[in-house]
């Protein structure tokens, strides 16, 4: 039977653990959360409302990493820290993260993967439900051909588990960046105001930041030299051109928005903890920015930081106040 360590219980961590799980492995969830694992050690990890399966649940602080074998990465990335310094390096590491940590990339981890999928786990139960649905991209962050069986292994596990679509990509970077234009759109915006993703295209105000802001990732991004993959029905290229026309722009709001109805970013239940993704998402665009001018990225990191040191609750007031700065 294949092993595998599932390192963070949450909404992604769990559904990939599911997958595998059904498709017959031995998956180990590690978590920091106690009640998380006394719930799995009872129950199981459930999905939806398919039938739980068991697994082998760990507390972070007692778990003894293994010297080898494959472990998912599905933590947020402001705890990245803790577990590279914990976990062996014969692991094969294989992040499934949205944001850039230039820690985890100094590990030269070879495999990657990113959720364009949406799922939402409870803070004290690993039974999350699939909000959306999507494909986890899957594929080399290093060119190696050593690669291929481990590959191999883990896409006829996953289409297996037929949780979700899978897609196997030559290179993981494009779709990682695409999925960070559209992240680092969403986060501030839907965290700050309290909002849930559908109201990014049905708030006037936040449906007219969160395009300005799609539009600046854009330019950041392209005028980068950065390539970029199609995660979901459009090509990056063809989303900018679709926000270049407003009535467009308005009129796919109006066709998304409902699909988007009780969905939410993850930086919104972390906001109010004082300690958010923002750094690993807006900062990297800031980073590559160069000469590309990128006022409403300043002004959301900004924003969010400010929220954090003063632990301001979220509401739609800071839609007007991210509008004055940019």
């Amino acid at each position: 039977m294949e092993a595998v360590t599932i390192i963070g219980a949450g909404g992604i961590g769990c559904a990939l653990g599911y997958a595998l799980r059904s498709a017959g492995w031995s998956v180990t969830f590690v978590d920091t959360n106690a009640r998380k694992i006394e719930w799995g050690r009872t129950h199981g990890v459930v999905v939806d409302e398919l039938s739980s399966l068991p697994a082998r649940f760990e507390r972070f602080a007692e778990w003894s990493p293994p010297e080898a074998g494959i472990a998912f990465l599905c933590t947020k990335c402001y705890d990245n820290a803790a577990v590279l310094s914990a976990l062996p390096q014969g692991v094969t590491l294989i992040p499934v993260q949205n944001g850039f940590d230039a820690q985890l990339e100094a590990r030269e981890h070879a495999l990657e993967g990113i959720a364009a999928f949406v799922s939402e786990c409870p803070a004290d139960r690993p039974h999350p439900r699939i909000t959306r649905l999507g494909k986890l991209y899957f594929g080399p962050r290093l060119e190696a051909r050593s690669l291929a069986p481990t590959i191999s292994k883990l896409v006829d596990a996953f289409r297996d588990g037929r949780l979700f679509g899978l897609e196997v990509v030559s290179r993981i970077e494009p779709y990682k960046y695409t999925k960070l234009l559209y992240n680092a759109a969403i986060s501030p915006i839907a965290a700050a105001a309290g909002i849930d993703n559908a109201k990014l295209l049905s708030v006037p105000l936040a449906r007219r930041l969160f395009f300005a802001l799609m539009q600046e990732n854009y330019s950041i991004l392209s005028n980068a030299g950065i390539e970029l993959g199609t995660v979901g029905p459009f090509s990056p290229r063809t989303v900018a051109g679709i926000l270049k026309r407003r009535w467009l722009a308005r009129l796919f709001a109006w066709a998304f928005e409902p699909s988007l109805r009780g969905t939410y970013c993850s930086m919104a239940p972390d906001l109010p903890k004082g300690r958010t993704e923002i750094d690993y998402y807006n900062q990297r665009l800031i980073d590559l920015a160069g000469c590309t001018p990128c006022p409403l990225n300043r002004a959301a990191v900004a924003l969010i930081k400010r929220m954090e040191s003063e632990r301001i609750i979220p509401q739609r007031g800071m839609l007007d106040e991210l509008a004055r700065a940019a």
